[in-house]
């Protein structure tokens, strides 16, 4: 998986295209990324040990990976792989060819 936590995405599908957010969480194994503020869905809550307030609690639900791309200075870029001498593998960004942190 190209994206990773802390990555700042765009969304280019679905009900919050055009919104962008942070990766709070990746799973590689299905494909899905958890984004902060986006596909937030509403989960009820019962009042628990735990949760002492219960009520209805705002939630954010796994986003396909390929329906996000990774904004890279501001822009939307796609993601490469690059080795470089001294046998490092990074990540580019492949509207600018520049290392992404």
């Amino acid at each position: 998986m190209k994206l990773k936590k802390g990555d700042t995405v765009l969304v280019i599908s679905g009900k919050d295209k055009g919104q962008e957010g942070e990766v709070v969480q990746v799973m590689p194994n299905d494909n899905k990324i958890i984004v902060n503020g986006i596909n937030t869905a509403k989960k009820h809550s019962k009042v628990s040990k735990n949760n002492k307030q219960g009520g209805i609690i705002d939630r954010d639900m796994p986003v396909d990976a390929s329906n996000v791309m990774l904004v890279h200075k501001g822009k939307p870029t796609r993601v490469g792989y690059k080795v470089q001498p001294d046998g490092n593998k990074v990540r580019i960004a492949k509207r600018s060819g520049e290392v992404i942190s």
